[in-house]
């Protein structure tokens, strides 16, 4: 705690170019960290924004939704049942870990298979990376939980917005920001109207509001943000 509330660790991470040149691995702390979040806290911050977070403690491992493929082609053919209730949303501390086919969202975000010690981990930045943010069920569930949530909160659109991108990324968004996340949220409401999308796909129902659907398709656009992911 000493450490995150002390002023170097807090500081900026932006860089000068006199300051990257003279100091390029930041081994004088003269700026703030910068770099992308572990695999298992990726889905442990857009979980809590999601409002749906688990708060129960201890206990056995759960297996949060992931493709049946991933268990389905590992030795054994082992199947993937999804948890239920609660459990499904619990962090991912308690993520069942298969060595001969691991935690399928972990691995795109380079976590380690456990098969050995890993003293630190590499991280990449690849388009499977974005594919699974925007595509995976687990991710889809957690963007319809905030939408969801803050749909019912009954504010206006502008305010929606801004709970949508403080909850994401920590921070509330510029007034450019706000007028282009809007624009992209009516532009999606009307692919909606159209039929170009449907809601109750979007929504995983067999029906579907298409203004809600709407909220959906941007809390998962924001949620895809690199700001979202980078600590």
């Amino acid at each position: 705690r000493l450490i995150v509330m002390s002023q170097t660790y807090r500081q900026s991470a932006t860089v000068s170019e006199d300051l990257l040149q003279r100091d390029p691995e930041n081994r004088l702390l003269a700026r703030g960290p910068r770099h992308r979040l572990d695999g298992e806290i990726v889905r442990d911050a857009v979980l809590s924004a999601s409002g749906i977070m688990s708060s129960q403690m201890n206990g056995p491992s759960v297996r949060p939704p992931q493709p049946a493929a991933v268990t389905g082609f590992a030795y054994g053919n082992t199947k993937w049942n999804a948890a239920k209730g609660d459990s499904r949303y619990r962090r991912s501390l308690y993520t069942y870990s298969k060595r001969t086919a691991p935690f399928a969202a972990f691995t795109v975000f380079d976590a380690p298979s456990g098969e050995n010690c890993t003293a630190r981990r590499n991280r990449s930045n690849t388009p499977l990376q974005a594919l699974t943010m925007m595509n995976d069920e687990m991710f889809l569930e957690f963007s319809r939980a905030l939408a969801f949530d803050v749909v019912a909160s009954n504010k206006s659109d502008s305010d929606r917005m801004i709970e949508i991108v403080r909850r994401l990324t920590t921070r509330p968004p510029g007034l450019e920001e706000l007028e282009w996340l809007l624009e992209y949220q009516q532009a999606q409401l009307s692919r909606l109207k159209k039929g170009e999308l449907k809601a109750s796909e979007i929504l995983n129902a067999k029906e579907g509001s298409n203004e809600l659907a709407s909220w959906v398709i941007l809390a998962r656009a924001v949620m895809n943000l690199d700001e979202t992911v980078t600590k």
